[in-house]
């Protein structure tokens, strides 16, 4: 190397420190494009990529994932969830048993496996959280503001039923399950069990609700209740059948959640509730103090503690006489349903939820991630694994309920809830005829625990990362009060929901907090992305990352097929119809007063109503008449690209030679960036990374 160019060199290094403000790269940053000039300069061919990872984080003042596994079990800890196990299997009977596979796997092709790799990309090109990565096209800001609203807003009732599950795990270590039999104070006079004690001693259940010994009724009254003369009870029915209530069911209305009926009617903080509440939060708190370095560890245990309870609960469940019944009432196909567009639409929101696409957490977990890692690689393995998980679950699911269908000879759609009252209600009545049923009660908790656990320090993580990106300077090293504040108004906001109402809050909230909203997010990326930033532009964007070879495949450029029409196709559809066939929530078999539905609303419009919000902010922001207004909001700011200095000159080498643009504007009659951020224009990248 010639004397002068490495004064030039030299020249530049001593230039690099100051050169990046908050939207930028930070003084790590320039440490590690340090080194690599002065490898170049010392005509050292080490592979830049190697220094980098040898030295720890690319991203010093940021940070990135420990390793590769730590953000793959994360990914799948956040999209295999609650909804996995207790909305999947109920969905998947209610809507054709095996055929709804079909749409299923429809779905998560077309609409699930494309949101997920575009989030992916997005997040670990930019490197920010899912509002400043909206520096690609601002005047699609609002879509980040939105998730960080939605995950604010579930994150609060989420941690409720995590403490649910604490409450539950506490519970069953005992000797006898709690929710087992009716002599309990929270046990009414309708309790279900009362009747099978009376026919085990011997007795009928009159009108009265009366057990009455067969040897002692009347000729008339053995034939009111169709008792034949020789004590047979065969065609016997209990009167008030209707009217009966499962122990289970009794004990989480009232010895759980002291339910007051109404939802503005909240009566008494529920103080074992808040106790195991806070708890929770303690529990999140503590796995994100130290952000991705300490989540990353802890999602070794809720990513992988799940599988091993589901793989035990079904080995115990097909040894049980009646599991058959179950499973076959889960898997057996009636393609007649497969006519009807809800069907569709159910297995298009399914997909949709756990894959928990548009909440702004996959943006956020990939934003960790070294800027050369293959995302195309990790989007292909997670939506796979969370599709395994939910069919497997509904097998470990149904052959419990087939066995709970045989004890009590009844069809299995008779003891199948869905959602809530699968998990807290007909499950653990059927692990209580088990034996040992303590063990199994605990076991399915926990699991629950760590399902719930693992993907609510995603939504935490996704807050709290949006926060700090948008204030770097101030907020930065100081991101665990942030999570401190943060844990400490979860926790007073969620208080609402361990009240005698809180149930009702919960239930409220789960149906308006994110319901059509992340649709609409979906909609919004696949527009903003796809159309307005240029698919072309982002294929190169992943090129910088990945490589000419993934992407120069002409099967590749299907994706883009799919993010500017095919996915957009989809959720129209499943947003249209939602709106059509949108039925008013309710609480159980309940219905909310209008007062409730009107914070419901306000809910939901407080993440949608951000996106209009900002699109008018940018268009009023800028200058011109309408046309160049919308021009400058859709163009890039000049921060936007990789975080760090030296990806943004292989950034701007890759979209040069393939004819697009990094980001920002060119100066005029030149090919130099006008960033205040980045002094290099394309042709001193060339020089440079030679």
């Amino acid at each position: 190397m010639s004397s002068e160019k490495e004064k030039a060199l030299q020249t530049e290094i001593a230039d690099m420190d100051g050169h990046f403000t908050e939207e930028g790269a930070s003084n790590g940053t320039t440490k590690a494009a340090l080194a690599n000039h002065v490898a170049l300069v010392n005509e050292d061919t080490t592979p830049v990529k190697e220094k980098l990872d040898s030295s720890g984080d690319e991203n010093e003042e940021r940070g990135n994932w420990s390793n590769h596994l730590d953000f793959m079990l994360s990914c799948v800890s956040y999209a295999v969830g609650l909804g996995n196990v207790w909305r999947f299997p109920y969905l998947c009977f209610s809507n054709g048993g095996g055929a709804f596979l079909i749409p299923y796997c429809i779905m998560l092709l077309f609409a699930g496996l494309p949101l997920f790799f575009l989030e992916l990309s997005f997040g670990q090109y930019g490197s920010n959280g899912p509002i400043s990565a909206w520096r690609a096209v601002p005047f699609f800001r609002g879509v980040g503001y939105g998730m960080v609203i939605v995950s604010a807003l579930v994150a609060i009732y989420y941690n409720v039923i995590i403490c649910y599950t604490i409450f539950y795990i506490i519970q069953s270590m005992t000797t006898t399950l709690p929710w087992i039999g009716c002599n309990h104070k929270w046990n009414g006079e309708f309790c279900s069990t009362l009747v099978t004690e009376c026919l085990d001693n011997g007795g009928i259940v009159t009108v009265e609700n009366q057990c009455v010994k067969i040897a002692n009724m009347t000729a008339a009254e053995m034939n009111q209740y169709n008792v034949t003369a020789d004590g047979n009870i065969t065609d016997y029915k209990d009167p008030l059948a209707s009217m009966r209530i499962r122990p289970s069911e009794e004990y989480y209305r009232q010895g759980v959640l002291h339910d007051s009926g109404d939802i503005f009617e909240s009566g008494y903080v529920i103080w074992e509730l808040a106790l195991c509440l806070l708890l929770a939060w303690v529990l999140v708190f503590v796995c994100l103090a130290k952000g991705v370095k300490s989540s990353g560890k802890v999602v070794y245990f809720t990513a992988i503690f799940p599988y091993v309870v589901l793989f035990i609960l079904l080995i115990r469940g097909v040894t049980l006489d009646g599991y058959m019944e179950g499973v076959k009432f889960f898997i057996t196909p009636r393609w007649e349903l497969l006519k009807h567009p809800k069907v569709w639409k159910d297995a298009a929101v399914q997909i949709f939820y756990s894959l928990s696409a548009s909440w702004g957490g996959l943006i956020t977990l990939s934003s960790y991630n070294k800027f050369h890692n293959n995302c195309f690689r990790d989007a292909m393995i997670v939506p796979f694994i969370n599709c395994a998980t939910s069919i497997f679950a509904g097998f470990v699911i149904f052959s419990i309920m087939g066995n709970m269908a045989h004890e009590l000879k009844v069809p299995v759609s008779e003891v199948v809830d869905e959602e809530f009252g699968l998990a807290f209600i007909a499950y653990p009545e059927a692990v209580a005829r088990l034996p040992i049923s303590p063990l199994w009660s605990l076991l399915f908790f926990f699991m629950l625990l760590t399902l719930g656990l693992g993907s609510q320090l995603c939504i935490v993580e996704t807050v709290v990362t949006s926060v700090v990106d948008e204030f770097p300077r101030y907020l930065r090293s100081r991101k665990v009060w942030v999570l401190a504040v943060y844990s400490t108004l979860g926790f007073l906001l969620g208080l609402n929901c361990v009240t005698q109402a809180g149930n009702y809050w919960v239930i409220l909230m789960d149906n308006y907090a994110a319901d059509f909203a992340l649709l609409i997010f979906g909609l919004c990326e696949c527009i903003g992305l796809g159309w307005m930033y240029g698919v072309r532009r982002f294929f190169n964007d992943i090129r910088c990352m990945i490589s000419d070879r993934l992407v120069d495949n002409p099967l590749f450029k299907w994706w883009g097929v799919q993010w500017c029409a095919l996915t957009p196709a989809i959720l129209s559809f499943v947003l249209l119809f939602n709106w059509i066939d949108w039925e008013v929530p309710m609480a159980g078999d309940k219905d909310f007063p209008m007062g409730a539905h009107i914070i419901g609303w306000i809910m939901i419009s407080s993440s949608i109503s951000a996106i209009p919000a900002v699109m008018i902010y940018e268009l009023v922001k800028a200058e011109g008449n309408i046309i160049e207004r919308f021009r400058q909001a859709t163009t890039s700011k000049p921060s936007w690209g990789p975080a760090l200095k030296l990806h943004r000159l292989e950034a701007i080498n890759v979209h040069k030679s393939h004819g697009t643009v990094m980001g920002g504007d060119l100066e005029p009659g030149t090919d130099r960036y006008k960033d205040n951020d980045v002094k290099y224009s394309p042709a001193d990248a060339d020089e440079s990374m030679v």
